[in-house]
């Protein structure tokens, strides 16, 4: 989606979508900060430090938001609260138990709120075309109704802006490289230890998107077993 130039803000989680996200954001236009939310997944705690180190480089404001409640009250094996983290490739049915109900949603209204009190014209979400396959909050169709939604209830009319929503993982690993993104600096893991894990849905998606991009993995993995197959369609 082009846009003219505007100050925007990014939804920074810390991991390589939404960091590439912030500095092709740089690019496009003037970041007037980020921010973060710590929802009680199992690795907020280890991706929330990168994106403050990214808003660090490059000298942005960063906010972090918490939102206990929902860990407290929602339904997610993500969540602290919730059960193991499914491994296996993650467009297979088992990783609809990492979904936390309408995350988005609830994200980007909060942003939306923050966007407006910085005087931003624009809001960042690095949603891409492989998460569309378990998260119906990634879905253009969502993403096209909560936009308009920004849009009308903003007195600025924020628009919500997501560069990556035609594009893969692998390609957004290319746009990093091609920014300059320390990927080293980013973190994907649910499972949320001191090293990746390697198996679970989203180290598989990290693991494959390198892959096929072609782009150097700086990742250190306690597995490097083989990826998984991509479950057929039914």
């Amino acid at each position: 989606m082009n846009s003219a130039r505007m100050p925007v803000v990014v939804l920074l989680s810390g991991g390589m979508d939404s960091v590439t996200a912030l500095h092709d954001a740089r690019q496009q236009h003037d970041v007037a900060g980020a921010v973060s939310f710590h929802y009680g997944s199992k690795h907020n705690d280890r991706e929330i430090p990168f994106a403050k180190w990214h808003a660090r480089q490059i000298g942005i404001r960063h906010d972090v938001i918490r939102l206990d409640f929902i860990n407290a009250f929602f339904k997610s094996d993500l969540l602290r609260s919730g059960g193991e983290i499914p491994k296996g490739h993650y467009e297979e049915e088992s990783m609809k138990k990492t979904v936390v109900p309408f995350r988005n949603g609830i994200m980007l209204s909060i942003a939306a709120g923050y966007a407006e009190s910085l005087d931003a014209g624009g809001l960042v979400i690095a949603a891409h075309a492989g998460d569309h396959a378990i998260y119906p909050d990634c879905r253009e169709e969502f993403m096209r109704a909560m936009g308009h939604a920004i849009r009308v209830g903003t007195y600025a009319g924020i628009e919500l802006l997501r560069p990556f929503i035609a594009m893969s993982k692998a390609d957004i690993a290319v746009r990093g490289r091609d920014l300059g993104v320390d990927f080293a600096q980013t973190w994907s893991c649910y499972m949320g230890g001191e090293t990746h894990c390697g198996e679970c849905g989203t180290c598989v998606e990290r693991r494959e998107a390198f892959l096929l991009a072609g782009v150097p993995d700086p990742t250190t993995y306690l597995s490097a077993s083989p990826l998984p197959s991509k479950p057929e369609a039914p």
